[in-house]
Parts: structure tokens; sequence; C-alpha cells
């Protein structure tokens, strides 16, 4: 094959377990054979609406087939995939179309006045439906073989930016290979695997740590479109599912749902979990069923595996990321970009063929995140002990995270300065039982106005996505600033922190 892309993953998979199921979504199997015809056929279909190498289309919709057949089918075309979080509001989705400059968007199940909100920055194409599956039947079913190399880019993933604008992630087709050679490698999946995935597919870590390692191995992807702990529970049993990604939250709702308690969990091997630390009751509660925890730390520029502790390590190296991926390599250097000593904090950089080469149209910004032009700049602060094991003990970067997801306090203090009420404001994390952490935002008002803490919260709604809007507002008279006018976050978390 002259493609050596992941657009050939269906042919390539076809050719040797044509039979097997690659996908299983709302009861409809797909074999590797129709994954392979189905993408094919939309590539042509691409293709005849003037989509060519380079050319960014974007996807809108939930945890369906037709977002793997349009990444599949974009890589045939060495076309540049741009995944688009259905949570976000009709605001920020057009600013990501519209930076990207996608020349199609393919939704599914979206609704009709978000579509019409965001048809005038990209060509909306509904890929599901009855009219979809005539044009697609019709459609050739030959593999564009054209060539598309590891270098190629496969992918744009936008993450929030610290200046308040989201960074549209670079991530070439080698990118996902190793990064996908490194699970397989670390996780050790297995051909038989089945695995639920229920976390959004426009994030990182269910499709590049889960569900595409899942198809390169060769086993089956059951999509859901969201999480639900009784469900999760349910289709463990129906389906024998062994492998599961989900952050802490998740693996607590599902230990304390009905149902719960006498489940067949037996077909469970790997438990993958990101985007905070495990606690340790929650590692104790999996053990006593003879469950234990994949655990990793990662960023959209890894693609995303940076970090990962092993199964047999979840309880002794507790609060722990792991140590690096096969093939990725780290290092904790001090400020001046020396490396530090053993349980000194460092902050962390990543090196290695998963590694982002950079951000779309942001020159300047890609230049200041590698430390001697190869090693990937996390922004996090990271202590590593005498075996090697490491811990993530601080962030450079104001970023919280709330349920698995990446909030950055930049953005949403652009959008509450919006509000003609608001002087001036600072956001910052606090502890969730629930979420890990939640937004909390502190407030200086104009002089003379006065609103509530429910209408600054209900100004931010429609225009960020839910999970970034705080979940509590305190007013001040006044912020403290440095002698350069920057806001001194360490004083403002001090004195509004606490409840």
């Amino acid at each position: 094959m002259h493609n050596e892309g992941i657009g050939s993953w269906p042919a390539r998979r076809a050719r040797k377990t044509p039979h097997r199921t690659a996908l299983l979504h709302e009861g409809r199997a797909t074999s590797y054979a129709e994954l392979h015809r189905r993408s094919s056929r939309l590539a042509h279909l691409l293709h005849l609406r003037g989509v060519r190498r380079g050319d960014r289309v974007a996807f809108l919709g939930p945890n369906h087939p037709a977002f793997l057949e349009a990444l599949f089918a974009a890589g045939q075309l060495g076309a540049v995939f741009v995944p688009l979080n259905t949570r976000l509001a009709v605001p920020e989705l057009r600013y990501q179309l519209q930076d990207s400059g996608a020349v199609l968007m393919l939704t599914v199940r979206q609704d009709a006045a978000v579509i019409d909100g965001l048809s005038g920055d990209a060509e909306p194409w509904a890929v599901e439906g009855a009219e979809f599956e005539a044009l697609l039947a019709d459609a050739p079913d030959g593999p564009l073989d054209l060539p598309v190399s590891h270098e190629d880019l496969c992918m744009i993933m936008y993450t929030s930016g610290t200046t308040g604008r989201p960074k549209g992630t670079l991530l070439t087709h080698g990118n996902i290979v190793w990064n996908s050679v490194n699970v397989v490698v670390d996780v050790d999946l297995a051909g038989d695997e089945v695995t639920l995935v229920s976390a959004p597919l426009f994030h990182t870590a269910a499709l590049n740590m889960t569900c595409l390692p899942t198809l390169l191995k060769g086993g089956t992807a059951v999509l859901e479109s969201g999480f639900d702990a009784a469900r999760t529970i349910e289709l463990i049993e129906r389906h024998r599912i062994t492998c599961l990604f989900g952050v802490p939250a998740m693996y607590d709702a599902m230990a304390q749902a009905p149902g719960w308690a006498g489940a067949d969990l037996s077909s469970l091997r790997n438990l993958l979990c990101g985007g905070a630390p495990v606690p340790a009751r929650t590692i104790r509660s999996y053990l006593e069923l003879g469950l234990a925890f994949v655990q990793g730390y990662g960023m959209t520029e890894a693609a995303p595996g940076v970090l990962l502790l092993d199964r047999a390590d979840a309880l002794e190296h507790a609060g722990t990321a792991g140590t690096p991926h096969f093939f990725t390599d780290v290092r904790l250097l001090d400020p001046a970009g020396e490396p530090v000593a053993v349980g000194e904090p460092g902050e962390v950089v990543v090196s290695g063929p998963n590694v982002t080469a950079g951000y779309w149209k942001l020159p300047g910004e890609t230049a200041g995140a590698y430390h001697d032009g190869r090693w990937f700049r996390s922004g996090d602060v990271a202590v590593q002990d005498e075996d090697g094991y490491i811990r993530l003990v601080d962030r450079l970067k104001d970023m919280i995270i709330s349920g698995g997801e990446n909030v950055y306090p930049a953005e949403v203090e652009d959008v509450l300065m919006e509000h003609p009420a608001v002087a001036e404001c600072a956001v910052f994390g606090v502890q969730d039982e629930k979420w890990g952490e939640v937004g909390r935002a502190v407030v200086v008002l104009q002089p003379g106005a006065a609103v509530g803490a429910d209408e600054i919260l209900s100004h931010l709604d429609g225009r960020l996505a839910r999970y970034k809007i705080p979940k509590s507002v305190r007013f001040a008279d006044a912020l403290p600033r440095s002698g350069a006018g920057k806001l001194l976050k360490g004083p403002i978390r001090a004195a509004h922190g606490q409840d």
C-alpha cells in the first residue's frame, strides 16, 4: 500500500480479520470488512465533494461509527480530520471551524439550530440516515490508495489555550501510530479486546488511548454516546467487556450504582483511568474485586500518552503517574533547563515519535513550546522517586481539571469580562468531591453595579461549554496584582479558595 497512515487501517485489518466485529453501536455490529467498505466509499464521496490532500474536514457528533468512518476516509485522502467537541457553545465551535479553515463539517444527530448557526463557516453534511446511506451504497468501494506518510498531518485537536483562545494541536499519522503502539505494548491489549468507549471520541484519551489501539489490535470497540453508571455495568455483563476507560468520578459512580453488588465483572482485564490520580479508596474498592487500575498522565500534544502506571503498581505507587511509555522519553527540568535531582520538583518535558510538531497557525506558540527544539514543555511540575516513578505536584499553568476536562481560567475570564457589570475577575480551581476540581470566579463589580452570582453565571451559559462554567462566585472590592499588573492568583486563591 502507498498509504502508511491510519487511513489504511481498515484495509489492513480487513485483509487479516475481515469477519471480526470492529464496532458495536446501538445493537448494530460492523465487521472490519464493512468498516473498510464504508470508509472507502465515504472517501470517494468526500473526493467528489472536492476534498483533497491537506483539506480540513470537521466532524460534529456523538460517539458513532460515522466518526471513525470519517476519520479513516479523511486519512485515505490525506485530508486532515478536525473533531469538534459537542459540548461547546456555537461561538466556540465557530471559532474552531474558522481557525482550521474546514471545507466541510460532517454531522450526526445535531440540533438544527446549531447546524444553522455554523453553516456559514463550513458546509454541513449529515452522515447518518436514509439519504446518506443511499449515497454511500452507490459510491465506489475500492480504496483510494494515495501516498500518505507518517509525517503527514492526520488531525487537528483543539485544546483550551492559556491566552483565552483554543489552540489547534497538530497530530501527524506517525504521532497516532506510535501512541497506539505505546498503548498496545504497555497496556498489553489483546486481539480479543472488547473495549467500551463511553468517553467522547472528540477527546484524545477516548480516541487515541482506547478506541484506535483496540482497532489496531483487531478487537471490538463498543460505542456509547455517553456515560451512565448503571448502563455501564449492564454492558459489561452483556458484551463481556474487557477494557474500560474513565476518570475517577466515573469509576466511583459505578461502584455506587444499583446493580454493582453481585454484578458479573469477570470479563474485565483493563481499567484505564486518566484526567486525575485515582484516590486510594477507589483503588482499594476495586482491588477487593480483583480489579486493578492502569493509570496515566498525558496531554493532547503527546497524542496523548506520556506516563503510565501499570496495574501491578496501582496500590504500591498510588499517587504517582507511573513511568514513561515505551517509546516516549520524559525529563524533569529546572527553570534553567537542567535536569533536577531525585525528589526535586521540575517541569515535565516530553520527547518521542508521539509528540506534536506544534500548533496550527501559531508559530510563536510552537517555538516557545519546546526546550532545545526537541523536548515539549508540558507546563506541569513533578518529582521523580528513586525507582523512577513520577508524581505530578503542581501546574505551571493555571489549568483546572474538572471531571477529566481541561479548563483554562483565561478563557473563562475573557467571557466573564464581557458582562457590563464586571470590572475585573479571576478564576481558579477548588476541590470538589465529585469532579476533582471545579472553577470558582472572584469578581469585582463596576462602581454602582448590583448583580448576583446567578446572573454572572447565566451570562456564561451558551457562551461556554457547561463544564467550563464556574460552580461558585465570590465578590471582592479589588484583586491583588503584581507591579507589572498581573493578577496574583496565589493570594486570590488563599483569600477566596475556602468555603
